[in-house]
Parts: C-alpha cells; structure tokens; sequence
C-alpha cells in the first residue's frame, strides 16, 4: 500500500467513526432542509415557495461590506427597516401560506446586527404562529434574554476562530473572547442556539475553524450549522476557489468527535454543481443528521445507507427541535 492509499484509507476510517457516533446518539436518521426561498425540484421532493422567506431588518446595508458578501446576500431578502414594517412583512407572509421566517440584515460597525428594536415585531410574529430563526452577529447577554422573552425558536451566529480573518474578510475589530462571549450569552439567557461555521473564509483555507470549534464545544449548543465558503459574483473575493472538499471533511469530522450528542446540518450557504455532489455524498457518509437543499446523490447515498429520511420545509436551524421529536 502506498502513501497515497494508506491516507485515503486512514481518511475513509475517520468517516465511517464519525458516521457510527452519530448513529449512535441520533439513530440512522437524516433530515433535509427545502425552505422555498430557492426553487428545487426532483423525483423525492419539490419545493413550496416562501414557505420560509428571509427578511434583513436592515435592507440591503451593512457597515462592515464583508470581503465574501459584501452586501449581495442582504439583496436577496426581504426588506423591512421598521417594526412596523416587520409586523406587516411577517402578517403578509403568513397568509401566502408561510410556516416561518428568517430574521437577519446587515452589522453595524461592531459586529452586530440592530435586532433589539425589533424585538416587540419578533414577539408578534410568534404570536402569529410563524416559527422564527433569527441570526443575531455578535449578541450580548441583554439582547439574547429579550430574543428569549420573545419566543424567538432558535438564534444562528457566525463564529469565526482567527482574528485575523475577522479584520481582514469580516471588517470588524473583533476578539475571540467577543465570539466567546456570544456563546456564553446565548447559553446562559436558554435560548436555542446554532452556531455557524463558515469553511474556507480565509480566502479559501482553513484557518481558525478548528478552534471556532473548540469555543463552540464549550458551550454545548443546540446544534452546529456547516456553511462553505462559496464565491460570489460582484464581491472582492469573486475569483477565488472553494476550500478543498478533504478540509471540509475534516471539519464535519472533528465537529463530530468534539460534539458527539449535538445535531450537525450542512447549511444552505455552500458551492452548488459537482462540488455540492462530492461534498453532500461525503457529509451523508460522516454521519451529519441534516444537509439543506441535498443534491440527489445525497439522498441515495442515504438510502444506500438505509438511512430514515425526512424532507422539511423549514430552515435547517431546526435540526436540534428534528432530532429531539425523533428520540421520543
């Protein structure tokens, strides 16, 4: 056996161990994530539209103008820069047949999105039954406890691992001890958290993940999303690459052996084509119990694995409430 094959051997073992904790914890169970706010349509399941829109509190700005986004994902969503506006845009929703939103938009200076004067339109939207994921940037314990008060049913935040992948892709002057203590915030107010765990940011490589990971173990979170850094036209880092599918793999690995009983999704935010084929096969093999918007060969992959497979209409955030409802 050469080198080659020896690595490819040791690479497959990992994957296989990965795949039995989870089977372990979770049992043989997988959950695809089809919120509708992206057509998808195959043989297994077709999308329904707006079922879950997402809605940026802040319309298209941001002051930060990451070097990855620079703006262009804000332009996809919903604008509603009010309360008032966010009651009526979440009302509006709701009678299309909506079963739930996204709440985001773009930071201020420090890292965070201005959520906290949305946080009365937030309570109103449960009131109206919607189930409401909101992603937050940086949170400090006052506003975590008023999203908790609110019912919010999950808040998703990126954490990032290096310094220097904040100043330089994020534009943000932020510590880690600040991503540290987002987590502890979030923790300690009880609301369901699910952290985000952008692969490749650092134009590309790995740098600074394992260690999100390591502050993300800390504070054992509701669930952990997977995201990959993808290219996007009109932005600084437009004509760069992906991060190599084996860095991915080994990130989908460690999160596994580091965070054995916490739910594991492959979030929407990743490259599409063959590189979504080779990258949703792999995660179905290392055990993740959810991937959002699975290519075809995911989901035979998972019947090849006799896998218990369920579609959702629903945000991936949701995989920690999935799994729970699933072990009872």
């Amino acid at each position: 056996m050469n080198t080659q094959q020896h690595v490819q051997k040791s690479s497959n073992e990992k994957t296989r161990q990965a795949r039995l904790i989870s089977w372990k914890h979770f049992g043989k169970n997988i959950f695809f994530y089809v919120p509708g706010f992206v057509h998808y349509k195959n043989k297994y399941y077709q999308s329904v539209r707006n079922t879950f829109p997402s809605i940026s509190v802040t319309g298209s700005a941001c002051s930060l103008n990451c070097s990855h986004c620079g703006g262009k994902l804000l332009e996809t969503m919903m604008p509603a820069t009010s309360p008032e506006t966010l009651i009526k845009t979440c009302r509006k929703i709701k009678q299309k047949g909506a079963v739930g939103c996204l709440i985001s938009g773009g930071c201020l200076p420090d890292g965070s999105v201005p959520i906290n004067k949305f946080v009365d339109a937030i309570a109103e939207a449960k009131r109206l039954g919607l189930t409401v994921v909101v992603h937050t940037g940086l949170v400090n314990y006052d506003t975590a406890e008023k999203l908790k008060k609110a019912g919010v049913d999950a808040v998703s935040i990126d954490i990032l691992g290096c310094e220097e992948t904040a100043r330089e892709i994020y534009h943000v002057n932020a510590t880690l001890e600040d991503y540290r203590q987002s987590l502890h915030a979030l923790k300690s107010s009880g609301i369901p958290f699910t952290p985000h765990i952008l692969v490749g940011l650092h134009y590309g490589e790995l740098r600074g993940e394992i260690n999100a990971l390591k502050m993300i173990a800390e504070t054992q979170p509701s669930a952990l999303i997977i995201i990959v850094f993808f290219p996007i036209k009109g932005t600084k880092m437009e004509n760069l690459t992906p991060p190599s599918i084996m860095y991915v793999k080994e990130v989908l690995i460690k999160s596994r052996t580091m965070m054995p009983n916490i739910p594991i999704a492959l979030g929407c935010a990743r490259p599409k084509g063959e590189y979504r084929t080779k990258l949703d096969t792999t995660a179905v093999k290392a055990g993740v119990n959810g991937i959002a918007f699975p290519s075809i060969e995911a989901i035979k992959a998972a019947e090849k694995l006799g896998l218990n497979i369920k579609f959702s209409s629903v945000c991936c955030s949701q995989i920690y409430a999935d799994t729970k409802k699933q072990s009872k």
